[in-house]
């Protein structure tokens, strides 16, 4: 059976957060408390990134009580099927902007790679700002 994009995504990203974590550690403070302070910032964004992956990919869960009629819990099947889905396409962006950020990695899919559009005066000022995009290529 052929896998989702977004299960490859996700297991792509992964693996990235546990190399940077890896990375991230390996680092040697020593007197540097510029080395420190990097090293403490990567780990609370790994640790960010985990709890939105965490969020996207979590499946709904099932009432207090858990005990529901046969009927209850087929009604409850197909309001996890439809909340799933719908959490998958509200969410995707999510894991699409996250896994964009290893566009330089060689395991990176070309077609992952997400577009910039121009946005005038998103920040307030007469410049016109770049910022990306969930849409795909």
């Amino acid at each position: 059976m052929m896998r989702d994009d977004f299960e490859v995504k996700v297991e792509f990203l992964v693996a990235r957060l546990r190399e940077d974590e890896k990375g991230a550690l390996a680092l040697k403070p020593g007197k540097s408390a510029d080395v420190a302070g990097l090293q403490a910032r990567v780990l609370a964004d790994i640790k960010t990134k985990r709890r939105l992956l965490g969020w996207t990919t979590e499946p709904p869960r099932l009432p207090e009580g858990g005990d529901l009629s046969r009927w209850g819990a087929h009604a409850w099947d197909l309001v996890v099927g439809t909340a799933a889905a719908m959490r998958m396409d509200r969410r995707r962006p999510v894991i699409d902007c996250l896994v964009a950020a290893y566009a330089d990695h060689p395991d990176f899919h070309p077609e992952w790679k997400l577009f910039e559009v121009e946005d005038q005066h998103e920040s307030g000022d007469d410049k016109p700002s770049t910022r990306a995009q969930g849409h795909m290529v």
